[in-house]
Formats: structure tokens, C-alpha cells, sequence
């Protein structure tokens, strides 16, 4: 097998921490940047972003919490998940929170696909979310934060939105509770926040959430989904 698709899709992984570090600590005007992923949302703002769902534990749990607390929350789903459990694409919906498209597979490295791969990845899930929802979805994260210039091009040529993270809760290790906590209330104004309700066990996800949301917003940020399409005043 040709290992060089696989790491240059490592090396550009690699490339992106550095980048969500970047737009972590010193925010760029979109004219600087048009071509990247979302990054940041507007002044005062936080976005928390959910992956991999849905799942039929921990996306109701999830949504119940988020009910109480009464914040928004945009869910990057998975088209063959969501083919398996589609009245909770449709529970996500009916509670207000925005949707995206996260692949059909998730299958990693995703930089390394070919053209013809991402396609059917990023457009079969587009139509298996639409089929449970209804919801014609503007917004696409890529698998592990698998971008490259061909994966941004294969979304833009889709008429999605390319959406990344700048607070990464790591949750997907089951880090423990603490962890989590600590990683998520050390957001700012205008970060993505990256959680997941699915491929695993996420009770330390939840319960994290459950000091986390009323902490920041506590700090007075205020919880928002991710926009269809960034203006400037949610990047800058």
C-alpha cells in the first residue's frame, strides 16, 4: 500500500493544531483567511460543536442537559448514523439546535481519501441527513479535523461551510471528568468548542458539560450555533 496519501494527510493534521492555536490566542480578519475553515464566531460568543452522533444514550442525555440549561449547540452528524437512528437527527432538530455534516463513514485519515471518496463521503451523507430531517444542512466538518486543499475544495463544491475548532475538550479519550472541565471553561470569547456524543462512552462528556455551560456562561458568554456562512463580524 502507498503510505505517502497517509502521511502527507498526517503532516497536514499536524499543520492544523498549530493553526487552531493560532486563531486561539490572536484571532485574523476572514479577507486573511477565506479559504480556511470557521474557527471563531462572533464577540461575547462560544460555540459548543458535538461529533459523531447520533447516538441513542448519550445524544438524548446530552440534549436533555442542553434544554436545561437552555443553550444551543451545533451537531456535526454522521450519515450512517444518522440512516440508524433517525428520529434523534429529528429530536436535534425539533430542539432548535443546528446540524452538520460530518461524513458518511468517518473514515481517517480523511485528507488521504481521493476525489471520488470525498465525494461520496461528503454527498451521501449530505442526502441521509436531509432524507431524516428535512434539513438541507450548510455546514461541514471534516473527520478528525482531516482538511486539506482538496477536502476544502470538495466542501466548497458542495455548498457547505468548512467548520473547525479552536478549544478541543479531548473528550474522545475519556481523559476523565476533570479534564474535560478544565479544558473547555478555559474558553474565550469567540471559540469552538469540540465535544463528541458518539463512538463511545461519553457519560464524562455530559457530566463535564454540566459544570461547563453554566460556568461560561456564569462569565457572561453566551452560547450560539455555528452560522451557515461566517460574516466578518463573527471572525474578527
Amino acid at each position: 500500500m502507498n503510505q505517502l496519501p497517509i502521511l502527507r494527510a498526517k503532516a497536514l493534521e499536524a499543520g492544523f493544531l498549530g493553526v487552531r492555536t493560532f486563531h486561539r490566542l490572536r484571532p485574523v480578519s476572514p479577507s486573511a483567511r477565506r479559504s480556511w475553515p470557521v474557527f471563531r464566531v462572533g464577540a461575547g460568543t462560544v460555540a459548543l460543536t458535538v461529533d459523531d452522533g447520533p447516538d441513542p444514550r448519550w445524544t438524548p442525555a446530552l440534549l436533555d442537559l442542553l434544554a436545561r440549561h437552555r443553550v444551543p449547540a451545533t451537531f456535526f452528524l454522521i450519515g450512517d448514523r444518522v440512516a440508524e437512528h433517525p428520529e434523534l437527527a429529528r429530536r436535534i432538530v425539533a430542539a432548535g439546535h443546528r446540524i452538520g455534516n460530518h461524513s458518511l463513514r468517518h473514515p481517517m485519515p480523511f485528507a488521504a481519501l481521493d476525489a471520488d471518496r470525498l465525494h461520496r463521503e461528503i454527498h451521501h451523507a449530505q442526502q441521509r441527513i436531509h432524507d431524516a430531517t428535512g434539513v438541507a444542512t450548510r455546514l461541514f466538518r471534516a473527520p478528525s479535523g482531516g482538511w486539506s486543499a482538496q477536502v476544502l475544495a470538495a466542501t466548497v463544491d458542495a455548498g457547505l461551510t468548512p467548520v473547525d475548532w479552536t478549544v478541543n475538550s479531548s473528550d474522545w479519550k475519556e481523559p476523565g471528568v476533570g479534564h474535560i472541565t478544565r479544558t473547555l471553561s478555559r474558553a474565550g470569547s469567540g471559540h469552538v468548542l469540540l465535544c463528541h456524543d458518539g463512538g463511545g462512552d461519553r457519560s464524562q462528556t455530559v457530566t463535564a458539560l454540566g459544570t461547563v455551560i453554566p460556568r461560561l456562561l456564569d462569565r457572561g458568554l453566551r452560547f450560539v450555533p455555528v452560522p451557515d456562512r461566517p460574516t466578518a463580524a463573527e471572525e474578527a
